[in-house]
């Protein structure tokens, strides 16, 4: 099952109305629009009245009638049972209320996506003889599932990998973070994969670690000493320009 169609099962869209308090007794409707399927065939509306939190009649657009619970609920449902306007408008709550709102919540909300910033950084930096700590980190993305994983030369990996949970930022939005750890090996390519709603194809992020201390100094090294040697020839250029500019001098002057 794709991650897209994940996105659209379980949709509830729930709208309460409370009616009346008084004498300790408590009584409200409720009503409900439930739903998985992206195109909203699958659109039940539940109606439930309650009396101090018990259901005493309840409709159900699959049923198509009100159903009752106690001997007050039975002839409430009767009632409104033999009421044809009353039916038939309950009856259309399924497509005026439920899926007309769904619509409104599928635009809106649900099918909303935000593509999520990755970066990858060192945790703990090794070499051929200790292990390194990298981490892939995902910010600011929705909806929330998501799924991040590693690839060595191209080949996932399936052990030493620890990840958090989609973490809310508070903001509608989410992050994770993902690390592996790995023994670095000469030519080795180490890559991070994101597969979120908001792409249309798993994004690969290469990792690319810095160059271990000796080899900046080594680096280092080299540079001074390419820019000293850079700097004796053009100290060395000046000086037999100067010494060939006083010899033709020393030429040209007239005894």
């Amino acid at each position: 099952m794709s991650l897209l169609k994940l996105l659209n099962f379980h949709h509830i869209l729930m709208l309460s109305v409370f009616t009346g308090a008084a004498n300790g007794y408590y009584c409200y409707q409720s009503s409900q629009c439930i739903y998985s399927s992206p195109d909203l065939s699958d659109m039940v509306y539940i109606e439930g009245f309650y009396f101090n939190k018990y259901l005493f009649v309840k409709f159900n657009s699959t049923v198509g009638k009100f159903v009752g619970f106690t001997e007050f609920g039975v002839r409430n449902a009767e009632i409104w049972n033999n009421d044809t306007n009353y039916l038939q408008m309950t009856r259309a709550q399924v497509d005026i209320f439920c899926r007309h709102n769904a619509e409104l919540m599928e635009v809106a909300i649900y099918n909303k996506t935000v593509q999520p910033k990755v970066k990858l950084s060192s945790v703990m930096p090794g070499d051929s003889k200790h292990p390194a700590l990298v981490m892939c980190s995902a910010y600011d993305f929705y909806p929330q599932p998501i799924k991040v994983s590693w690839l060595k030369d191209g080949a996932v990996v399936t052990s030493d990998v620890t990840s958090t949970e989609e973490l809310p930022n508070g903001d509608w939005y989410y992050q994770i973070h993902s690390e592996l750890e790995y023994t670095p090996k000469s030519g080795e390519k180490i890559s991070c994969v994101v597969e979120h709603a908001s792409f249309t194809k798993p994004m690969i992020y290469d990792w690319n670690p810095p160059a271990p201390e000796f080899e900046w100094n080594i680096q280092l090294l080299f540079t001074i000493e390419s820019v000293a040697l850079l700097l004796g020839i053009i100290i060395a250029a000046a000086g037999f320009i100067y010494y060939k500019i006083k010899s033709t001098e020393k030429i040209l002057v007239p005894h």
